[in-house]
C-alpha cells in the first residue's frame, strides 16, 4: 500500500491489530515526539482525536497519542534527551482529521484526479476489508449460483477494483466504512470524488504586525 502511494519510507511501531488500548499511551506518544522531530513533519492525517462514537480501540488510541504528540513536539521541555542527539523542537503546521461518526468537518478536499490510486492502494490491503480480494470473492461467490455481476467485469482484478469504486467507496460505503460515499460527499461542491476533514492549520501570529507598527527607537 505504500509503494502504491508514492510513500519512500514506512515505520513499523510493531503494535498488534486491535490491541492498542493495551500498550502505554506514553510510550506511543514518546516514539511519535521523536518521528516529528527526526523527519520535520509538516503535515499529519490521522482519526479524529475529537471524534464522536468510534468503535476501534486502534482509531481512537492513535487519534489521542498523535494529537499530544504533535502538541509536545514543538517544545524544549520534553525529552531533552533529543537535542543532545540532534534533533530540534518541531512543531506539526497542519493537521487533517477524520471521523466515522459526527465531527466537525470545516474542508473538503477533492480526489477526483487522485481515485484511482486510492482504489489501487485498498486493493494492496488483502488482509482486512473492506477492500482487498473482497470483488474477486464476490464475483466467484456469484458464479458459484449461476450469476453474474457485470460491474465486477470478467476477471478478479478488475472485480477487486470495481467492489471497491463502486461499492466501498460509493454505494455501500455507509455500511462498510462507516462513512459516507466519496462521491456524496464532492455531490454539493460540484465534484465527482471529494474526502471530508476537520483541519486545522497554522496559527497567525500578529506579534511581528504589532512589533512593526508600534516599535519605537529607545532614546539613549
Amino acid at each position: 500500500m505504500a509503494k502504491v502511494l508514492g510513500m519512500s519510507k514506512v515505520y513499523d511501531l510493531g503494535y498488534r491489530n486491535h490491541r492498542m488500548d493495551n500498550i502505554s499511551i506514553q510510550e506511543l506518544r514518546a516514539r511519535l515526539i521523536f518521528l516529528f522531530r527526526l523527519l520535520k513533519v509538516d503535515t499529519i492525517v490521522t482519526y479524529d482525536p475529537w471524534g464522536h462514537y468510534e468503535e476501534n480501540p486502534d482509531h481512537y488510541i492513535t487519534a489521542m497519542a498523535v494529537e499530544s504528540a504533535r502538541w509536545m513536539s514543538g517544545g524544549r521541555l520534553d525529552y531533552p534527551e533529543h537535542f543532545e542527539a540532534g534533533l530540534t523542537p518541531h512543531s506539526v503546521i497542519e493537521r487533517y482529521y477524520f471521523a466515522r461518526g459526527p465531527q466537525l468537518v470545516n474542508r473538503i478536499v477533492e480526489t477526483s484526479q487522485t481515485i484511482d490510486r486510492k482504489i489501487e492502494a485498498n486493493a494492496a490491503i488483502v488482509t482486512q476489508g473492506p477492500g482487498g480480494e473482497a470483488g474477486a470473492r464476490l464475483k466467484k461467490s456469484l458464479a458459484d449460483k449461476g450469476k453474474y455481476l457485470p460491474i465486477l467485469g470478467n476477471d478478479d482484478e478488475t472485480a477487486n477494483r470495481n467492489y471497491i469504486k463502486h461499492f466501498v467507496l460509493d454505494k455501500d460505503s455507509q455500511r462498510l466504512r462507516g462513512v459516507p460515499s466519496d462521491r456524496e460527499i464532492g455531490e454539493p461542491y460540484g465534484l465527482d470524488w471529494a474526502e471530508r476533514f476537520h483541519y486545522i492549520g497554522p496559527e497567525a501570529s500578529v506579534l511581528k504586525e504589532y512589533i512593526d507598527e508600534h516599535a519605537i527607537d529607545k532614546k539613549p
